[in-house]
């Protein structure tokens, strides 16, 4: 087992080594962040100062190294639009609201996703199983920007029930998690249904049934848990996905969160915020698999091996 951890854990090092040189070379891709900050008539000699005050001078092996070595002890640089403040600084003042925004979502997918799908694996062909597949289909056909946008139309604008924009009170958190977490209950309805039906399937829940356990013990005891691996791999890939994802959300509602903050320093050309938010995305979502692999090991002894 715990060679099995440690093998996954020197993967996880791996991608995020990989995603750090991409990172890296799609930040100074957007272009340079000299021409935003300088007017039009500076001259190259002005040009040549900020790139040194910036560091952005130096060939860019020099930087990467310097970005890596500076990153393992937390420090991803000051950042260039914001005064005074530093990178990482910026994402953990945002990631709060990014974290209670992701997990409201979280809840609602699974409060949702599971238990419709377990009453649509049983109940088959019924009109609970229509319905189920009514919300998958729904729910993964809808775009969450164009989703977003029509709640705010009718529940904010039309109806006046909730904010249309911005991190306030319970209310200003319904519409935003709706958004981001519509898609995930569709997928993880289905996934939970495809499961349930395969094991329900199954001779060793036959031969509980003959035994004569109740009903709700089979389905919710004996084989929901037997069905839970693919339903957990897609959970940890939420997990990320919810985080990274609410760039979108975010934008749509101007939730004060990391996604927006990706956003805004984007268009400045932000080299350290950019990086320092993306590397903090890749973090959360290889640890969350990470987290799945080692949960599959502990369901299914036979992975370890």
């Amino acid at each position: 087992m715990q060679r099995f951890i440690i093998i996954r854990c020197l993967y996880a090092l791996l991608v995020l080594f990989i995603v750090s040189i991409i990172v890296f070379a799609l930040a100074r891709i957007s272009g340079n962040p000299v021409d935003v900050f300088l007017p039009f008539d500076a001259g190259p000699a002005q040009e040549r100062a900020l790139e040194r005050s910036l560091g952005l001078d130096q060939p860019l092996p020099i930087q990467y190294l310097k970005f890596v070595g500076n990153a393992l002890r937390g420090d991803f640089g000051q950042s260039i639009n914001w005064a005074d403040k530093t990178a990482i600084g910026l994402v953990i003042e945002r990631f709060p609201a990014t974290f209670q925004l992701a997990a409201i979502a979280m809840g609602i997918s699974l409060l949702i996703a599971v238990p419709v799908g377990v009453l649509s694996a049983v109940k088959k062909d019924s009109i609970f199983d229509y319905i189920g597949k009514l919300i998958a289909l729904a729910g993964q056909s809808l775009p969450p920007f164009w989703l977003g946008i029509v709640l705010i139309f009718i529940f904010a604008v039309q109806l006046d029930l909730f904010p249309t924009q911005g991190r306030g009170g319970g209310k200003n958190l319904i519409l935003p998690a709706i958004t981001l977490g519509w898609f995930q209950v569709a997928a993880m309805m289905r996934l939970v249904r495809s499961a349930m039906l395969e094991v329900l399937d199954s001779e060793y829940i036959k031969l509980a049934r003959i035994k004569g356990l109740l009903e709700w013990k089979v389905v919710w005891k004996h084989a929901l848990k037997n069905a839970a691996i693919p339903p957990l791999t897609f959970f940890g890939i939420v997990a990320g996905q919810l985080m990274t994802g609410a760039v979108i959300t975010e934008s749509v509602f101007t939730w004060p969160g990391t996604g927006l903050l990706a956003i805004q320093a984007i268009n400045a050309r932000d080299y350290p915020v950019v990086q320092a938010v993306v590397i903090t995305f890749a973090g959360i979502y290889i640890f969350a698999n990470l987290i799945v692999d080692i949960l599959y090991a502990y369901l299914d002894p036979r992975i370890r091996y």
